[in-house]
């Protein structure tokens, strides 16, 4: 059995070519638009330096439509770069835009303009500046974590300012109105709501005003307080519970089997006097006890006349 080697690794290299085509199309004002399909990986570069030697003379900008391309990886920066040489090379000018999906991410890793990675830098910099690069997805989910972060932190820095003031205040409101705990923190927050004022606020009204020198609480909050701790502190109106409706009888469970009534036991006769049966004549007979005198039975002892 004889198995075939496989092929050079060049070989199946440059079979990757296949995975890229390059449509050319020009105008009369001297524009070339390139539009690749496929795939930037190993052999694009060789593909796009085709394309552009066929290029007819008197070209004086390349365009290239990046949207129909589905992947890339790093090779797809050397076919940029390949570009840019062209153009630099042939003092023509070139854009690359189109830009969507995973190649818009590698750009974006790479710190490209996803707009246009081949656009100069302005006033001769080296590198183009924050400021004109388009904003792209990583940038702006960062800047929205960033934003949701610092205003975490905001609220929990307030929150931890505030809490103490708010506790001295649930404190001053149990102790003035009997309430719960519960009680005195559902009266500070509808407080807060009835006033529209933050809670914080409403809380150290409260502690103020409890103060014996202490300022009375603007008109909106005292208003607001009040109907807060009547609604709140309110003794509960017992609720009536409706008459009970008559119901039908319900019928008796019928009898199970082992406990259906048994008829009363009925009077039993005395038992008949059993008559003896008649004497059997062939039975043998008793003796009959001899009744003879004494005297007569002695022998030697004269008889009685």
């Amino acid at each position: 059995m004889t198995s075939t080697a496989p092929p050079p690794l060049a070989l199946r290299l440059h079979a990757l070519v296949d995975t890229l085509t390059i449509g050319v199309r020009t105008d009369q004002d001297g524009r070339a638009f390139l539009t690749p399909r496929g795939e930037l990986v190993h052999g694009c570069t060789q593909t796009l330096a085709k394309a552009l030697a066929e290029l007819p003379p008197g070209v004086v900008r390349v365009e290239l439509d990046v949207s129909r391309v589905t992947f890339m990886d790093t090779t797809g920066l050397e076919f940029l770069q390949v570009l840019d040489e062209h153009g630099r090379g042939h003092l023509v000018e070139v854009t690359a835009t189109g830009w969507t999906g995973q190649p818009r991410r590698v750009l974006e890793l790479a710190g490209l303009d996803t707009a246009d990675p081949l656009r100069p830098p302005p006033d001769g910099c080296a590198h183009p500046s924050p400021e004109t690069l388009t904003g792209s997805a990583v940038a702006l989910e960062r800047t929205e974590r960033l934003l949701r972060l610092r205003e975490e932190v905001g609220q929990l820095r307030e929150a931890m300012v505030a809490r103490p003031v708010i506790d001295q205040a649930r404190g001053i409101l149990m102790a003035a109105h009997s309430c719960t705990p519960e009680q005195a923190w559902d009266i500070l927050r509808e407080t807060s709501q009835r006033s529209n004022t933050k809670l914080r606020e409403v809380a150290a009204a409260v502690t103020a005003g409890a103060l014996p020198d202490g300022p009375v609480p603007p008109d909106g909050i005292r208003t607001a307080l009040r109907t807060a701790i009547s609604r709140t502190t309110a003794p509960d109106t017992p609720r009536l519970s409706p008459a009970p409706q008559p119901s039908a009888p319900e019928p008796s469970p019928a009898p199970e089997p082992s406990q259906a009534p048994q008829p009363p036991p009925t009077a039993q006769a005395p038992p008949a006097q059993q008559t003896p049966p008649p004497p059997d004549p062939q039975a043998p007979r008793a003796p009959v006890a001899d009744r003879t005198p004494v005297a007569d039975r002695t022998p030697g002892y004269p008889a009685s006349e």
